[in-house]
């Protein structure tokens, strides 16, 4: 009670001066929405929404940071944005229709539809630029009468980068998940870039995936299609497409498909849409490309002709195959043309730059080249992948079901290991890079796995164990086989020698390979694997199946019939041949 006692024994005069002070530092307040207004109050205007639990300790941090927010532009008169708060612990439904899966998370809306969700880091000069960039001011600056426009001469403006993107239609206008079957599949994939979940009421990740897709489908509003197929309900279409579980993930761009194989949390499926509705390519120069390579383990550099864009809008068409990665860069500088020694006779080519090297690329397309030979689509494919990467869960499946079945080599990294995997297998990879005679052969991608999290799937998969050393596989992970050994019987080393010589046994056929499935387990994918041939083919060919029941079940009854004629012809010339003397 002292301190109670203390304060109302201040002089009065001086108990008002420290309110005022006090009132003055307290901070200005964030609007807090609700179920019961949150619509109505977001439905004019640009809303900027932060999700938060009060007892989230990232929340907790970003406080300061949010309110020197609300400070800077509820200070403005017209900021063109408004900010808002929702308390995800009180409000749980409504941050939950909101798509929220984390804290603390911002969303941006216009005139009560939903943009997208704020996905950079949260310092306070990049939220800044972030909330002007998309505010929406009322009133127009005025230019001052008396300053006059001055005119930029066409040869001293600054060339625009270009951006190419083939044309499309207006997509997923109502930002919904559109629901197809056989009689509209086609029409809808027709209409431009489209990605389908194909799902079964009763499987337990589809469910768990539903919430997800619709709010994918939102973010994708006016960018990008996006649909599903109930694959109880259409069984045909599923199979002929390809689908052997549940849920399977399809994009469609220019008549081809893609699988999609990445993470399915909200987040990895965001970063995967943006970067397939994102522009196809862009135009840079040959200073800017070492800023580029540096920044991306793989790029596509396209040099081309200034005259010869046709190229340009081929590259562009295909590319959309890649799905945002790796990026295409296009530049007209003869300066590359001569630093990579392209063709004089070539009007154009296509790099593949990995590993954060400028120097050397690992392929060249180019009109008169071998490679030229084939699908221009394949060697995208083909070279999409960099030379040495971590085999995490991210990206396990982008390396392990490459289209173009890569091999790979796998070495367990261990915290114990006196080694460093990693900066070994690099290493390694560098040096196949740069070795000459592997032209032509399967594509090897040098990895390393976290020996922590990965040991038992290690251990069961391909028999490697912690204790005995570096150990190093080469996997054939689509044909579920694998080689722990080079030519001569040794087990695979860590070194460079030992590698090259399993890669050069395997190519040659004089290394067997080992199952990573046990007998039981690959009898039964046999079964599985003939089951869905079967249906598929059925799926493909209703009326020869048709045919071959009915020709199969004529067949059958004159089988039958002709046995019991000759059973009966039997009995009775036994019974004739009984009654006879001799």
């Amino acid at each position: 009670m002292r301190p109670f006692k203390a304060i109302l024994q201040l002089p009065l005069s001086l108990l008002v001066a420290s309110l005022t002070v006090r009132a003055a530092a307290v901070p200005v307040k964030s609007t807090h929405l609700t179920p019961e207004d949150f619509k109505q109050t977001i439905s004019e205007g640009v809303w900027f929404v932060e999700h938060f639990s009060p007892y989230c300790g990232h929340c907790q941090k970003f406080e300061p940071t949010w309110m020197n927010l609300v400070e800077e532009f509820e200070k403005s008169s017209d900021p063109g944005i408004h900010l808002a708060q929702v308390n995800c612990a009180v409000n749980g439904d409504l941050c939950s229709e909101n798509g929220i899966t984390g804290y603390p998370q911002m969303n941006l809306y216009r005139n009560g539809e939903f943009v997208e969700m704020y996905r950079k880091d949260r310092d306070f000069d990049m939220l800044v630029e972030y909330i002007s960039t998309h505010a929406e001011p009322t009133a127009t600056p005025s230019v001052p009468s008396t300053t006059a426009a001055v005119e930029i001469p066409t040869s001293t403006r600054p060339a625009e980068p270009l951006h190419v993107q083939t044309a499309r239609a207006a997509l997923n206008p109502s930002g919904a998940v559109v629901s197809l079957g056989p009689d509209n599949f086609q029409d809808f994939i027709d209409q431009g870039p489209t990605f389908i979940k194909f799902f079964a009421p009763w499987c337990g990740h589809c469910k768990k995936l539903a919430p997800v897709w619709t709010q994918l489908a939102r973010h994708m509003q006016n960018k990008l299609n996006v649909a599903e197929v109930n694959c109880d309900d259409h069984k045909s279409l599923c199979t002929s497409q390809g689908v052997t579980g549940f849920p399977m993930l399809f994009y469609y761009a220019h008549g081809a498909k893609t699988e999609y194989t990445g993470g399915r949390k909200y987040e990895q499926l965001i970063a995967f849409t943006d970067k397939a509705a994102a522009p196809t390519m862009e135009e840079i120069t040959a200073d800017a490309l070492e800023g580029y390579v540096q920044k991306h383990p793989v790029l596509y550099l396209l040099l081309h002709s200034s005259p010869d864009t046709a190229i340009v809008h081929e590259v562009g068409k295909d590319s959309h195959l890649l799905l945002g990665s790796p990026p295409i860069y296009t530049s007209t500088s003869q300066e590359l043309f001569n630093r990579y020694s392209v063709p004089t006779t070539s009007s154009w080519a296509l790099l593949a730059l990995k590993d954060h090297d400028s120097k050397i690329p690992t392929s060249m397309y180019y009109p008169s080249s071998t490679k030229a030979q084939g699908s221009l689509t394949t060697w995208l494919l083909e070279n999409r992948l960099p030379t040495s990467v971590e085999l995490s869960r991210d990206a396990f499946q982008q390396v392990m079901n490459a289209p173009h079945k890569p091999l790979v080599v796998i070495a367990g990294s261990y915290k114990d290991s006196e080694e460093n995997i990693p900066e070994k297998i690099v290493d390694i990879g560098k040096k196949w890079k740069l070795s000459k005679g592997h032209e032509g052969q399967r594509e090897v991608v040098f990895t390393w796995m976290d020996g922590g999290q990965w040991g038992s799937w290690m251990k069961n998969m391909y028999g490697m164990k912690a204790n005995s050393g570096p150990a190093v596989v080469i996997a054939d992970h689509q044909s579920l086989l694998y080689y722990d050994q080079d030519p001569s019987g040794q087990p695979i080393k860590l070194t460079s020698t030992s590698i090259f010589s399993a890669i050069d046994g395997i190519n040659q056929g004089s290394v067997n390979a080992k199952h990573s499935e046990n007998m039981i387990e690959r009898f039964i994918r046999g079964l599985n694997d003939g089951a869905n041939w079967g249906a598929a083919w059925i799926a493909e060919h209703p009326y020869m199946t048709v045919f071959i029941i009915a020709a199969s079940l004529v067949t059958l009854v004159i089988v039958v019939k002709r046995a019991l004629s000759e059973d009966l012809s039997t009995l009775r010339g036994d019974s004739r041949k009984s009654n006879r003397l001799d």
